[in-house]
């Protein structure tokens, strides 16, 4: 079943969150200073002014270079929105000054070709020319929003323009090797309504499938079109295939085409591989692509632990597509997937102090994986950039008839319900270290609507009240993963929810091969591991964990800026203590593991 939910603006999510609000200002202090002045250094910006023939040089780096300059644009322009920064805005409007005068009279824009090879433009699928041109509009869309300055979105119409020039019915066939174009086009309909950009962008994902592919990804037969997933037409999509963020991004676009077409031959394609996807092919960490032969998918159950791939990108960019599930569907489990991502897949590409990054999120390590300050492909510094400045989206969404909140993250939101009631909501919490809950209702006059509370899939039992009185078991019944409180609301109104969250040993399935005898830790929406710095005594892969014996909890604020640790033994009596993900690779250098060996007593699946 379809709803028509719809997501609230993060502009209209103030966090004031102990666990991302610290998160946030690093970001704002560190990261995106950290990722522009990369983006100078390796003359990504630079390109740009070659291009315009402002200076003269050779264009540097990788072809598809000029995107990570287009995505901490978007997330310089998500950080505007919130905390309006001059010198911030000063600089954004600088490089964009560099990106509108490179941009070509035909509307053309890619500094790779404009400087290497002008005659090569559009012979080569894979050279993510429209890639690239997708991630300019997002963050000339996102600028636009923050700033009101048309500059960058004027240019990212051109450049549209000149896609629907060359390409479409009666034109040129194209099938991008690198999804982002098709999301990006629908963005740019919602902020311009022009419907050739929606119309360009269905006609994109209708052209995957039918024989129109070539380049170098079509000629490399490891590859083939299954790589970029032109190996079906998307209405027949039954499984994943090939390279994670690629699938990714163009399920995020088959998303965003339903709610503009209700086509139900893509709404059957997309249930069907996220089944396939979630319930075959993802980590218990969110992780997703297991191989770096192909940075994607190999086949059923296959997810290694040492050599898992698990890119940054991808874990983000199965929040995109897991959000707007969300949104068109109205069931929590794929808010459920945005929370495991958000605590744990994606939430570990970056570093505590915001200035270092993992590409590859593998489940165990010797203790020679580590992240970096840069890559020479560095699209997961850059996505990282764009993606967290935005995590309040992802918070809560407008209903048929009232608010649905997906995650627990503390602040204050307003939103309009049916009949146009101004409602405000302030949540108090301490998650993810504690299952409680407070939401203070504050609509601007009494008035009925509905509340909906995500019960997370990890969550077994929980206690609800309203203004203090406890609510019976017919009251608090969950509905596809969501208590529904449909009632009068009036100012002032208390709701309280409380999760239960214990410890849990989770058990991958007898055909992951990789995890038989093993077992995970998880506590609420965080996944733990046990890394060197914290059991000096063990050795990697050669303790087994008693899962007979309690793992008891502990907050340690002293700790890795914060954390909720837990601490047991070993098989053989010897103390060992769990961390978060996320948060592995902080400190000294050593082994990590996620999957660990289990002692001969696996009766106690729960304490």
């Amino acid at each position: 079943m379809m709803t028509n939910w719809q997501s609230v603006p993060f502009t209209n999510v103030k966090i004031d969150d102990a666990f991302w609000r610290p998160r946030l200002e690093v970001l704002r202090k560190v990261t995106i200073k950290a990722c522009l002045a990369q983006c100078e250094s390796t003359g990504r910006i630079a390109n740009f002014a070659k291009a315009a023939g402002l200076v003269e040089g050779e264009f540097e780096g990788i072809y598809f270079n000029d995107s990570d300059v287009y995505k901490v644009l978007e997330g310089a322009a998500y950080l505007l929105m919130s905390h309006r920064d001059p010198e911030l805005e000063a600089e954004v409007d600088r490089i964009i000054d560099l990106i509108a005068a490179a941009q070509e009279p035909d509307g053309y824009l890619c500094t790779y070709f404009t400087l290497v090879a002008p005659e090569s433009k559009w012979t080569d699928m894979e050279k993510h020319e429209m890639y690239n041109g997708g991630h300019l509009i997002e963050a000339a869309v996102a600028y636009h929003e923050a700033t009101g300055k048309r500059k960058l979105l004027d240019t990212a119409c051109r450049l549209a323009d000149h896609y629907d020039s060359v390409f479409g019915p009666g034109k040129r066939h194209w099938v991008e090797g690198h999804e982002e174009i098709e999301l990006a086009l629908m963005k740019l309909y919602r902020a311009t309504r022009e419907e050739r950009y929606r119309k360009l962008a269905l006609w994109l994902l209708e052209e995957r499938g039918r024989g129109h592919g070539k380049g170098a990804i079509w000629d490399k037969e490891e590859w083939g079109p299954a790589y970029c997933q032109d190996d079906v037409p998307v209405r027949n999509i039954e499984k994943v295939t090939g390279h994670a963020v690629r699938a990714m991004y163009l399920y995020t676009a088959m998303a965003d085409a339903v709610r503009v077409s209700g086509d139900p031959a893509y709404v059957g394609a997309l249930q069907r591989v996220w089944a396939h996807t979630v319930e075959r092919n993802m980590y218990v960490t969110g992780g997703i692509g297991p191989s770096r032969h192909n940075e994607g998918f190999t086949h059923d159950y296959d997810l290694p632990n040492e050599t898992a791939y698990c890119e940054t990108c991808a874990a983000i960019a199965m929040v995109l597509w897991n959000h707007r599930m969300n949104l068109l569907f109205g069931d929590a489990k794929y808010a459920d997937v945005v929370e495991r991502e958000m605590y744990n897949g994606a939430l570990a590409g970056i570093s505590l102090s915001g200035d270092k990054f993992f590409y590859v999120n593998p489940l165990a390590s010797r203790g020679d994986h580590h992240r970096v300050e840069w890559f020479g492909t560095s699209c997961c510094p850059t996505n990282l950039a764009r993606y967290l400045p935005s995590i309040g989206q992802y918070a809560y969404a407008r209903t048929d008839d009232g608010l649905a909140v997906n995650q627990y993250i503390g602040g204050e939101a307003e939103f309009e319900v049916a009949g146009g009631l101004r409602v405000k909501l302030k949540t108090t919490a301490n998650y993810p270290w504690d299952g409680r809950i407070e939401l203070a209702v504050n609509p601007e006059r009494p008035g009925r609507f509905a509340i909906r509370l995500r019960v997370p899939g990890w969550c077994k039992g929980y206690k609800l009240k309203i203004g203090g009185e406890s609510l019976g078991e017919a009251e608090a019944l969950t509905d596809r993963g969501y208590v529904v409180l449909d009632r009068e609301w009036s100012p002032g109104d208390a709701v309280a929810l409380e999760l239960e969250m214990p410890v849990e040993i989770v058990r991958a399935r007898a055909e992951v091969e990789a995890d038989r005898g093993r077992i995970a830790v998880q506590r609420g929406p965080v996944v733990y591991c046990a890394e060197q710095a914290d059991n000096p005594d063990l050795a990697y892969d050669a303790f087994a964990l008693a899962v007979r014996e309690p793992l008891l909890v502990r907050d340690r604020p002293d700790l890795l800026g914060g954390v909720t640790v837990l601490t047991g033994q070993t098989a053989d009596g010897k103390p060992c203590r769990l961390i978060p993900y996320y948060a592995w690779d902080n400190r000294e250098e050593g082994f990590m593991q996620v999957w660990i060996r289990e002692a001969s007593h696996p009766s106690l699946y729960l304490f």
